[in-house]
């Protein structure tokens, strides 16, 4: 165990001396206080969020002394400041860090060019080739090109940005990646795995400039099979940079004719393919989960103005399908050859979260019914059932919590969610580690410089730390997202809504709007006593007899948004409640005035809906 370690947290008055109050528990019993010697407060004034050192991690009664004050616990960027330094996210590079990347071309030349050619690269600068991404996206690491065949068949290419070629092994720009394992999208800016000048630069296969890539070229049939491929490095040329949006409205109302007039074939040509590869993927029982994600509008000083979901169309899942289909393409290659590599695995439910959504689910007069181990078309077909319901979104939830989570391993293990015997991340190097080193290995096997031991040592490594990261990543996400709800929400004490139930515990029940905000009623604050079912996941009331369970539509008062510790309670409205104490007194952080907040005048979101974003 470390000698010492480093908290964010409130810091309060204790005569002379000072307690801080962790933002995050350190366990299941609640947070810990760190005692802060008068000695050791270095001037920070009481009240401020702060970061602190605990010295004593072996002792029950920390103590500790104070690193650094962030301001004020009510402002926006204070909030988020907490956060980033909770998880260890960074916004900047080391110096050594940025000093390489300066050294690195900002553009390719004929020349350079030319010289990648004589050395084997393909030269694909001719071939019609888009890249679709989120209107707001400059990380733009995949291009598609596609042809239909003679046979009826089609060829698709997948270009993925070769930042192999630029951020070298052992280079300090490849430790820096290494250590930060991925992008981290939080709500009003991106803490990006690449300096800006790779990631939105040179890497990026932004429209009408030379950039280098690994190209999967493959041949897939009628039926979604691939029945052939190769795989090589290249350069090419985007002719333009779409988003999903025009997209959608090209195809589905002929709007932008002037600009993309010229590409309808292949736009057509790519949503005939991505509706084959789709019907190939329902059919052997991949699961298709329809989350919404979180939009979140701010304005100039980072206040929510909006909150909603993020609007997905069919053109969303054009790319996601070729990802999908370039990923296994690449994964089943990579295995076949056994060398190292890192796999994207997704093992079999949890036996015990998996029977009990069963009961639940069959109480609901969905039946799942299965022999030994589930397979992934058992539950795509309840799946299915579920999504037709009312309550189908609290309820797909629910079995979303009962898969495993998927992570990175040296072993090919599969993917149960996308029912893939083979599955990996190849493409999106320029905010996912494992991908940037399977595209070593790739250029390694080109070159037919293969490094098994290094390999097979990396690619333990790489697994576990990125598995790592991403999952801080996801908690940092979505603790920035509940932070802007907290605020948004805070304007809004006292007004109703219409929600549903999506979850129960024995200290009261969550509400989901329509917006996607999440709050709690405690039960605590209801006229009646509930009696929580861990079994049924329902609440019974001991006088009414009412039953509370998830799925059941309510509508709930606001009663409090507390800024601080990130924290929505509702009231519910159809029955008599006893109202919270401080009910009505919450303050939204949002008022005080920002002076140091990053300013973005745009949307924000939390996540881009592009498919190489998401944790598949």
């Amino acid at each position: 165990m470390p000698a010492s370690k480093t908290l964010v947290g409130i810091l309060m008055e204790s005569g002379r001396d000072g307690i801080v109050r962790s933002d995050y528990p350190e366990s299941e019993s609640g947070r810990r206080d760190v005692f802060i010697p008068w000695q050791n407060l270095n001037g920070a004034p009481f009240g401020m969020r702060v970061i602190c050192r605990v010295d004593n991690l072996e002792s029950d009664n920390w103590r500790g002394s104070i690193l650094e004050v962030l301001g004020d616990p009510e402002r926006p960027d204070v909030a988020i400041a907490g956060i980033m330094a909770h998880y260890g996210l960074t916004g900047g590079f080391p110096g050594e860090v940025e000093s390489q990347t300066e050294q690195l071309p900002a553009s390719l030349s004929e020349e350079d060019v030319a010289s990648l050619l004589r050395d084997g690269r393909r030269d694909l600068r001719d071939l019609p080739t888009i890249t679709m991404d989120g209107e707001d996206a400059k990380d733009l690491d995949d291009a598609i090109s596609i042809r239909r065949m003679p046979d009826g068949g089609y060829r698709l290419w997948v270009h993925i940005a070769d930042v192999a070629h630029y951020v070298r092994d052992g280079s300090q720009i490849d430790m820096e990646a290494r250590r930060r394992g991925t992008s981290v999208y939080l709500v009003d800016r991106v803490v990006p795995m690449l300096p800006p000048r790779l990631s939105n630069g040179i890497c990026s296969l932004n429209p009408g400039a030379y950039r280098l890539a690994l190209t999967a070229e493959m041949d897939i049939d009628q039926t979604g099979q691939t029945t052939g491929g190769e795989l090589y490095e290249s350069v090419i040329r985007s002719d333009a940079r779409t988003s999903y949006r025009e997209i959608h409205d090209f195809l589905e109302r002929g709007e932008g004719r002037d600009r993309y007039g010229s590409m309808e074939d292949a736009f057509v040509a790519m949503r005939e393919l991505a509706e084959i590869l789709r019907a190939k993927l329902r059919e052997r029982g991949t699961l298709e989960f329809e989350f919404p994600e979180t939009e979140v509008d701010l304005d100039e000083e980072g206040r929510p103005t909006a909150i909603y979901p993020y609007p997905i169309s069919f053109t969303n899942g054009i790319i996601e399908a070729f990802m999908i289909a370039a990923n296994e393409f690449v994964a089943e290659k990579f295995h076949a050859l056994k060398l190292p590599f890192v796999y994207r695995v997704h093992e079999l439910p949890d036996p015990e979260k998996l029977r009990r959504f069963m009961r639940l689910a069959n109480n609901l007069g969905v039946r799942i019914r299965f022999r030994g181990n589930p397979r992934p078309a058992d539950l795509a077909a309840a799946l299915g059932e579920i999504q037709k319901m009312e309550s189908g979104q609290a309820l797909s939830q629910l079995l979303l919590r009962s898969l495993a989570k998927a992570r990175y391993a040296p072993e090919c293990l599969g993917h149960f969610g996308l029912a893939s015997t083979y599955y990996c991340h190849f493409t999106s190097p320029i905010r996912r580690y494992p991908d940037l080193f399977i595209h070593r290995v790739i250029k390694g096997w080109l070159a037919d410089r293969i490094q098994t031991a290094q390999w097979k040592r990396d690619a333990v490594q790489v697994s576990e730390n990125s598995s790592q990261t991403e999952r801080l990543a996801d908690q940092a996400e979505r603790d920035t997202v509940q932070q802007k709800a907290c605020e948004y929400m805070a304007d809004r004490i006292g007004e109703e809504f219409d929600g549903v139930i999506s979850g129960i515990i024995s200290a009261g029940f969550f509400v989901r709007l329509p917006s996607t905000v999440e709050g709690m009623v405690p039960f605590r604050s209801m006229a009646d006593y509930f009696d929580y079912d861990e079994d049924t996941l329902t609440a019974r009331g001991s006088r009414s007899g009412r039953i509370l369970q998830i799925g059941e539509k309510v509508r709930v008062r606001v009663a409090r948004a507390d800024t601080v510790n990130r924290k929505i309670d509702f009231e519910l409205v159809e029955a008599p409640v006893a109202r919270l104490p401080g009910a009505g007194k919450g303050k939204p952080a949002t008022k005080a005035q920002n002076k140091s907040g990053r300013k973005t005048g745009r949307k924000n979101r939390i996540k881009s809906s592009k498919p190489g974003r998401k944790r598949n």
